[in-house]
Formats: structure tokens, C-alpha cells, sequence
């Protein structure tokens, strides 16, 4: 009777008498992960099945039949797509840190309206100030945070950089308006509806 590829792995550790957190360990990935493949719940990624090939001192082909391949393949595919449009989302946070350095900002005074950076805004209540920085500095920093971390096989991290960006860009839109400064609330609206269609394509 030939076996799934969850039965070979479950199989292949029992056999080396190791417990799902120990071969976690040696895999460097969760217990969770390992859980989720032996119960038939979801594939590794190939780097991951490339490590228990390698471990195991098997073949990839000796791990996983075709059609499972095929279904491998969709997976990884579909994740890189996750992992893309995450990066993607994280560098649009990111573009938050021109507000500090673009005149986009109306400054009113005595008569006249000029326009400056962030940092240069003065004619405004100071807490209303430390409210436009704070959403625009951390704004920026969930992009950084959202680029970093792209490059790590965190998939739950990514979504949560994603759902904090999305709010913080809607947050950011409403706050500029409501402070009467229409050009960087047009700025943050526009990062949010790209990002919003990224999301949209991605499912």
C-alpha cells in the first residue's frame, strides 16, 4: 500500500525515536509545523522538505509521490505570493518616512500658509503634533519591521504586519484629514487603497 507523504514522515521519525518538538529542532522549524504535516494538514515548504531529505538521508522523491508534488508546488507558490505581496505592503509603510522630509503639510500663520515637512509643522496644538508623528513614525516602522521579517519563513508574522499596516494607513488617512492636511491625507489613502488592491489580487 503506498504511502502519503504525512505516513513517511510520521514513519521516518518514530523510526529514529524522536518526539515532534526534537525533530522540530533539528529541522528548525515549530513543533506546530510538524504536526500539521503528519496529520495530512499542509506540505512543507521545498526548503523544508529539502532539510528533512537531507536529514533523514533520503531523496526528495523517496519523501513525496507525484500528484503530492503538484499539490507542493500550487503551495509554495501560493506562499511566495503571500510573501511578495507582504514585502510589497512593507515597503509602501515604509515610504510613511517622506512625510518627515516632504512639504506636503499646510503650516498657517499670520495671513499666509506655506508648506513644509512634518518635522517644520508648528502651527498646529502640540498634542495634535505628537499625534501626526507618532502615527507617521509608526507607520514606518511597521514597514521596516514588515521588510525584515519578509525574508523569514514567518508566515503569521507577515499577516500581522499586513493587518497593523492596513489599520495604521486607514488611521493615518482619517487623523491627516481631520488635522485639515488634505495633501498628506491624499498620500496615506493612496497607500491604502494600493495596498488594498494587492490584497485583493492576492486572493
Amino acid at each position: 500500500m503506498k504511502m502519503e507523504f504525512n505516513e513517511k514522515l510520521q514513519k521516518l521519525r518514530t523510526d529514529e525515536n524522536l518526539t515532534q518538538e526534537e525533530l522540530a529542532e533539528k529541522l528548525f522549524v515549530s513543533r506546530t509545523a510538524i504536526s500539521k504535516w503528519e496529520s495530512g494538514r499542509g506540505y512543507p515548504s521545498i526548503d523544508s522538505l529539502k532539510a528533512i531529505a537531507k536529514y533523514f538521508h533520503i531523496t526528495i522523491d523517496d519523501l513525496i509521490g507525484g500528484e503530492e508534488m503538484v499539490t507542493l508546488a500550487e503551495q509554495d507558490k501560493k506562499e511566495s505570493g503571500k510573501k511578495y505581496t507582504a514585502l510589497i505592503c512593507g515597503i509602501l509603510d515604509s515610504l510613511a518616512v517622506l512625510l518627515f522630509i516632504l512639504p506636503i503639510f499646510g503650516n498657517g500663520g499670520t495671513g499666509s500658509v506655506s508648506s513644509v515637512a512634518l518635522l517644520s509643522l508648528t502651527q498646529i496644538s502640540a498634542w495634535l503634533r505628537i499625534v501626526l508623528l507618532a502615527v507617521t513614525g509608526v507607520t514606518a516602522a511597521n514597514g521596516f519591521f514588515a521588510v525584515v521579517i519578509s525574508n523569514f519563513d514567518k508566515p503569521e508574522w507577515n499577516r500581522h504586519r499586513l493587518v497593523t499596516g492596513m489599520a495604521l494607513s486607514l488611521i493615518g488617512t482619517v487623523v491627516f484629514i481631520l488635522a485639515r492636511q488634505p495633501y498628506a491625507g491624499v498620500f496615506s489613502l493612496c497607500l491604502l487603497v494600493i495596498k488594498g488592491f494587492l490584497l485583493l489580487k492576492r486572493k
